[in-house]
């Protein structure tokens, strides 16, 4: 794989050695991707909108937590009341910014997607959507279809 540069144009372009060999061709989508998402988090940023739907489920974003110590100076926690008889508290990943705008909804914002993406499945992963009563951590536009009872 080589990136050719064209200073004429201020550009640059991404090509394979061989097309024929089918790694080479996964690679390169592989690549461009990963480039891609680069480029758009530093220019624009990526950011995941997280819903918390159910009875008293709420979130907050804390400067300090009771239960962890701060993986770096300055790291923020978030805080979730999901139902379970004890706060959960998570550690915002470095180069993530968390708020809440509602108490219901956390924002996160970051420039590379992976890590943002990654921190919202692991805040979802403590309540995920379930499909009878439709309560859980939605991420993003995330729909669920809802199961009618079961009726004997």
């Amino acid at each position: 794989m080589s990136i050719a540069d064209n200073v004429e144009n201020k550009t640059k372009s991404l090509s394979i050695l061989d097309v024929k060999v089918r790694a080479q061709r996964e690679m390169w989508g592989t690549v461009r991707a990963y480039l891609q998402n680069h480029i758009l988090g530093v220019s624009e940023g990526h950011t995941a909108i997280l819903r918390l739907i159910g009875v008293g489920y709420r979130a907050t974003v804390e400067a300090t937590a009771t239960t962890k110590q701060p993986a770096y100076e300055g790291q923020k926690f978030v805080s979730l009341k999901v139902g379970y008889s004890h706060p959960i508290e998570l550690g915002v990943p470095e180069g993530v910014t968390a708020s809440t705008p509602q108490p219901t909804r956390i924002l996160l914002e970051g420039i590379e997607k992976e890590v943002v993406m990654q921190f919202a499945a692991e805040i979802r992963a403590w309540r995920r959507p379930e499909p009878y009563k439709g309560k859980g951590i939605f991420v993003n536009d995330e729909t669920i279809k809802l199961k009618a009872k079961k009726i004997k």
